[in-house]
């Protein structure tokens, strides 16, 4: 069964840092594309990051871009999102999921694999 699992969420004062991470099993990172997503209340999710299964392609949403950084440990087969001058709008629940119907980074909906979140509190 595939299953991934997000951890190292928490309470930060705005300016301070955060690395989340995600652990997959059942199934090989690297043989699929990563995306981390956040969702703020009331809000939609968004994609916050992105790689492809080779590591070729990083995306990153406008607002993270020079303050988050998306690193893979093939290994322990987990990835993470280093967050660094944290902002009280980076306030979310932040997931992670994965597709198989490419090895592309795609749209929200063609993501079939969901961890459950870990909350990222940024207190101003």
């Amino acid at each position: 069964q595939l299953q991934l699992v997000e951890s190292g969420g928490g309470l930060v004062q705005a300016g301070g840092s955060l690395r989340l991470s995600c652990a997959a099993y059942g199934f090989t990172l690297n043989d699929y594309p990563i995306a981390w997503f956040r969702q703020a209340p009331g809000k939609e999710r968004e994609m916050v990051s992105c790689i492809s299964s080779t590591g070729e392609t990083t995306n990153y949403l406008d607002s993270v871009k020079g303050r988050f950084t998306y690193s893979r440990d093939n290994v322990k087969n987990t990835v993470y999102l280093q967050m660094t001058s944290l902002k009280p709008e980076d306030t979310a629940v932040y997931y992670c999921a994965s597709t198989s119907v490419s090895q592309w980074c795609v749209p929200v909906a063609l993501y079939d694999y969901w961890g459950r979140g870990t909350q990222v509190t940024v207190s101003s």
